[in-house]
């Protein structure tokens, strides 16, 4: 059986705990329980969550684990020399170490960390590449997998980890039926971005919102201003106001943006010729797209593409079901 120990202290943050869910329901999609779970805490004794719901630990020195995660709190805390060393030891001992949202400040005050790939929850990461400068920190992704440590964004992004975590060891079968009973539709690759256009733009008015809606399902056509007003009923200068006063940006610079988060998820999925992809999300022509790209992201679709792809090939290789 594959022991999952999840380390956590006062102020952990519930969300953080999503992958024992996760786990859980792996548990229940084959024929006897793959994983045995375990809270643990420095001194096992209960740990209060943000929300003040408290939880039952073990010591961490309670046996070995073939995956060590470490919990997140709302607010990046201090860690005490006994979690760093446990931290420091399950590096060497375990098969795999991980690190949702804030957690991986505990992974970077161990020095784990260390020339690698990492991420975390996206009003974090400044903070974490400036404090550890030696981490390569990349901070629009949903999680990151550096050899044996894996690190990824907050809250559900940790949904997202452990679904990667079962699809490389049970196989892709059993993550998409996790993900099914869990009513994730769509299991995020580590290299998609954290952001989303429509999220940003956090439209008020019904309207508006009807705009983005017809706007999101017709990116191929040229999308003018005129034919955003005429979809909701206002003309083309009220709807002009009222899509600036609610979102801050115009109808076209918010058109741009869902243009380049489609191409974006079309690279990441790796399926489609860069000229389809840009003709799928809209774009005059790849050299527009490529621009778009860089301008929003700083790297051209091919980068975003190898990125994803290196970030996805972790997942590859199942682990046989007696190891």
């Amino acid at each position: 059986m594959h022991r999952i120990g999840l380390v956590i202290s006062d102020g952990v943050q519930v969300l953080s705990l999503a992958p024992i869910a996760v786990f859980e329901m792996a548990n229940l999609a084959v024929d006897q329980p793959f994983y045995d779970l375990c809270l643990l805490s420095e001194h096992g004794e209960p740990v209060r969550s943000s929300v003040g719901v408290t939880m039952t630990t073990a010591r961490l020195d309670s046996g070995d684990f073939e995956t060590v995660i470490f919990g997140a709190a709302t607010r990046i805390q201090a860690t005490s020399p006994a979690v760093l060393n446990f931290a420091r030891q399950a590096l060497s001992a375990s098969r795999r170490v991980a690190a949702p949202c804030t957690g991986a400040f505990v992974l970077a005050e161990a020095g784990i960390l260390d020339g690698r790939r990492a991420t975390t929850h996206w009003l974090f990461a400044r903070e974490l590449q400036a404090r550890y400068p030696k981490i390569k920190v990349e901070e629009d992704r949903i999680f990151i997998v550096d050899g044996p440590v894996w690190t990824s964004a907050g809250m559900s992004a940790g949904i997202d980890l452990a679904l990667a975590m079962i699809e490389q060891d049970l196989g892709a079968a059993i993550a998409r039926s996790v993900a099914k009973t869990m009513v994730v539709y769509h299991r995020r690759t580590g290299g998609q971005s954290q952001f989303s256009a429509l999220l940003d733009l956090a439209p008020k008015s019904d309207r508006i919102q009807s705009a983005l809606a017809y706007a999101r399902r017709n990116l191929q056509r040229p999308l003018s201003v005129q034919q955003l007003a005429h979809a909701v009923h206002l003309s083309p200068r009220q709807f002009s106001r009222a899509f600036r006063a609610e979102t801050g940006q115009s109808p076209a610079k918010a058109v741009q943006n869902l243009r380049v988060e489609a191409a974006r998820l079309l690279m990441e999925q790796g399926r489609l010729a860069i000229d389809v992809v840009a003709r799928e999300s809209g774009f005059a022509g790849r050299e527009r797209m490529r621009r778009a790209f860089l301008r929003a992201f700083g790297q051209p679709p091919q980068v975003i593409r190898r990125n994803a792809n290196a970030a996805a090939g972790v997942q590859i290789l199942p682990l046989q079901r007696g190891s």
